[in-house]
């Protein structure tokens, strides 16, 4: 059965230059312009119509969690920083003066959180792959030097420094020959993650040549090519309508085809985005090429820290056959003091979900936090000898022995990161910190 969605939107985006020109910003008093425009001066902004017709209430902003997650908001600043680039704005600055304090405001945004720089980045031949992260043993992350834009940004985002021009940042890599000797000669490979920015941005003949090359190369360990993507939520028309629509669905069939498991990685952060015909379509049409959809998102606050969002959407993604995958924490950079909520809080709202669906909804895990050791997953809140005490355990380690080893940390309300949680029971250290 052909998809339904016959219209062909034309894709435009916003940010900074023109999103005064949005016909609902006549609607939002010029404070939340001004807003937008000294915070988008820092961190990344960019929306399209899509999101901004069909995914954003205009009645409900500024508090509308979609207008949270696309549009700059004076919380996702400290105060001191918001007024450097304020102060600038208003006595007319030049765009290479407000550029250079931003990029110092960056800088004490700890732009590369988890050791991407430091600790991730492969060697071949005494070349640094920077365009590749290797950070678990049987999964290699790939960011094509075409896919490191998106749609739209998230403001939590992560990878913001792809994303603001600071190019020493950046991770992109242009050639696949590299990446299959490297996965030739790392047969504990059996992932490959592509990633960016988002992957879904590039036309189907500049991504299929990535493909073709890893196809072509039967390589024996390649058992899985990950795609992580938010196409499906900010641009569902990339599988519909758009030209090369058709072309990228072939592709995801020679890889079924093939026999590579083919995994969408997709980034849903609130039920709304996969209300859309256009958000289901897509889904189907992907689904028929032989592809799975995982799901995943962070917890954040202002956009979905309730069980009662968390539950509504994985039985939504079940209901449409995806499979949910992953409750992540918001990452230790860019704007984290503003979506951060607590390990505590993080455990109870993923706790009161949990007991919300059917066990078809369980395969979802967390809350986890993608910290500079591997990923960790937050078990509970435990009394040990009348001692309460937070139960972690490792879901994915630098060192592969560390996997679902359970430790604990004191117990604390007010720890939001691995980084700052201390052992329990009076140890120095965590094990994994010897």
């Amino acid at each position: 059965m052909e998809n339904t969605i016959t219209e062909k939107p034309t894709y435009k985006s916003f940010a900074l230059h023109n999103f005064r020109k949005i016909p609902q910003m006549e609607q939002l008093p010029e404070e939340l312009k001004k807003e937008i425009e000294v915070v988008g001066s820092v961190l990344p902004f960019k929306a399209n119509n899509y999101v901004v017709d069909e995914l954003i209430n205009w009645d409900n902003v500024p508090d509308d969690p979609i207008y949270t997650l696309t549009f700059p908001k004076r919380e996702m600043l400290i105060p001191q920083h918001y007024r450097r680039i304020e102060k600038l704005i208003d006595e007319g600055a030049s765009k290479m003066q407000i550029k250079e304090e931003a990029n110092k405001i960056r800088a004490e945004l700890n732009p590369h959180p988890a050791g991407q720089l430091e600790h991730n980045v492969p060697m071949i031949e005494g070349q640094k792959l920077t365009g590749m992260q290797h950070k678990y043993r049987e999964t290699v992350l790939f960011f094509p030097s075409q896919g490191q834009t998106c749609h739209a940004y998230c403001t939590f985002c992560f990878r913001w420094p792809q994303f603001v021009g600071m190019d020493e940042w950046k991770f992109a890599m242009k050639e696949t020959e590299l990446l299959v000797k490297y996965l030739k000669e790392h047969p504990e490979v059996t992932d490959i993650l592509f990633t960016g920015g988002d992957p879904m941005i590039m036309k189907n003949k500049i991504f299929s040549t990535y493909i073709d090359a890893l196809l072509d190369a039967d390589l024996p360990n390649l058992q899985t090519i990950r795609i992580g993507t938010k196409a499906l939520a900010y641009w569902p028309y990339k599988f519909l309508t758009d030209d090369d629509a058709q072309q990228t669905l072939h592709t995801f069939r020679k890889i079924a085809h093939k026999g590579i498991n083919l995994a969408i990685m997709a980034h849903f952060n609130h039920p709304v985005e996969m209300s859309t015909d256009a958000a289901k379509e897509a889904i189907k049409e992907i689904r028929k090429t032989g592809a799975q959809i995982r799901t995943q998102s962070p917890l954040m606050k202002h956009i979905n820290d309730s069980a009662e969002i968390w539950a509504e959407m994985w039985r939504e993604q079940v209901n449409q056959n995806c499979i949910p995958y992953y409750m992540f924490l918001a990452r230790d950079t860019g704007a984290q003091h503003y979506f951060k909520v607590s390990l505590v809080d993080a455990w109870e709202i993923f706790r009161n979900a949990y007991q919300q669906i059917s066990g078809v909804c369980r395969t979802v895990r967390g809350p986890s936090m993608s910290a500079d050791p591997g990923k960790v997953q937050i078990l509970g809140v435990s009394e040990v000898n009348d001692q309460k005490v937070l139960s972690l355990r490792f879901l994915q380690g630098r060192d592969p022995d560390w996997i679902g080893k359970p430790f604990f940390a004191e117990y604390d309300e007010e720890t939001y990161w691995l980084d700052e949680l201390k052992p329990a029971f009076g140890e120095e250290k965590f094990f994994f910190e010897n």
